[in-house]
């Protein structure tokens, strides 16, 4: 990550965020929202203390003591909660997830770091902003997008599809699938969540013909045979991220489904949606399923035994669709 130990952060930012990273195991992404958030922070408060003049863009947070650290209160959090709302236009998420970054800040600060003694954010009494639905796909949507892919006669592609619909993987760890990773013999495979948790992924029909079908290509090319990853890209190494996002989008435009707003992480919502509506599958079921870490996601605080996680992938009416024997096609 670029701003780590970056020269122009002060030293209390730098450690806060290698503590991000190293102990709570965040993903960069994380971190770099955490940090945009802190540093407007910063520059805001600042700002208004030192009356510089200059655009908060232009204010270098690298002069920000612990001094100033310290004077901040609670009022500071509110001003610039207002700020947010009123200059800059964010909507509420948006403007939640400033606050989140923050209370994780100042948590450090007063927790781990002593640097100051009280946390202004603690008695921070704002709203939490109602969840929205997550968008995904319907059970015959989400065939029309299969056939598709099938049609496009790419077994990669169709795999990969497959995937994101009968096991709700994210795309980070569809991407660092190795094929050393998968178990034929147990119809499982291994992946690396968030915070560099592992868990087991079941494989439903669908998956092992999907999976077969795609490795009898890629085994037998011979430029690829010292690549671990499962899925490459034409340049024969591991595919990246935004390939796989882009292999989503086409699909999806040639489906005609474009305009659904639907991204790899919202295939993840309809494999859990379709599981949940057609399947066995509880809420209970896919937590365990999808690797949350909190429970605030699904609500729900029982931790599942393998055999009702695999008995949710096998009830995924996806489960059966397979790809077209016809490969001349």
């Amino acid at each position: 990550m670029k701003n780590l130990n970056n020269d122009s952060n002060p030293e209390f930012l730098n450690e806060y965020l290698v503590h991000m990273k190293i102990v709570k195991l965040l993903a960069e992404r994380t971190i770099e929202e955490y940090y945009t958030d802190i540093r407007l922070f910063l520059r805001f408060v600042y700002e208004n203390t030192h009356n510089t003049g200059k655009d908060l863009e232009d204010i270098d947070i690298k002069d920000f003591t612990v001094s100033d650290l310290r004077n901040i209160s609670i009022s500071d959090i509110y001003n610039f909660i207002f700020y947010t709302s009123d200059e800059r236009h964010n909507k509420d998420r948006a403007r939640y997830r400033k606050i989140s970054s923050l209370r994780s800040f100042f948590k450090y600060l007063e927790k781990v770091a002593h640097i100051i003694e009280k946390d202004p954010t603690k008695d921070l009494d704002v709203p939490v902003p109602k969840a929205s639905l997550p968008k995904f796909l319907s059970l015959n949507e989400s065939l029309r997008l299969l056939e598709t892919a099938d049609n496009a006669d790419s077994k990669r592609d169709y795999c990969i599809l497959t995937l994101f619909l009968n096991c709700g993987m994210r795309l980070s760890e569809l991407v660092g699938i190795n094929i050393k990773d998968i178990d034929f013999y147990e119809n499982r495979l291994k992946v690396l969540g968030k915070r560099s948790k592992e868990r087991m992924v079941y494989l439903n029909p669908a998956c092992i013909d999907a999976l077969n079908k795609y490795l009898a290509i890629r085994k037998s090319n011979p430029k690829a045979a010292d690549e671990p990853a499962l899925f490459i890209s034409n340049q024969n190494r591991r595919i990246s991220k935004r390939r796989v996002q882009q292999i989503v989008e086409e699909t999806l435009q040639k489906a005609g489904l474009d305009g659904k707003g639907i991204t790899t992480h919202k295939l993840r919502h309809t494999a859990a949606t379709l599981m949940y509506q057609y399947g066995d599958a509880d809420v209970l079921t896919l937590k365990e399923l999808l690797g949350h870490e909190s429970t605030s996601t699904t609500e729900i605080y029982t931790h599942l035994n393998n055999e009702n996680v695999r008995n949710a992938v096998e009830s995924n009416p996806l489960a059966k669709v397979k790809s077209d024997e016809n490969e001349n096609k």
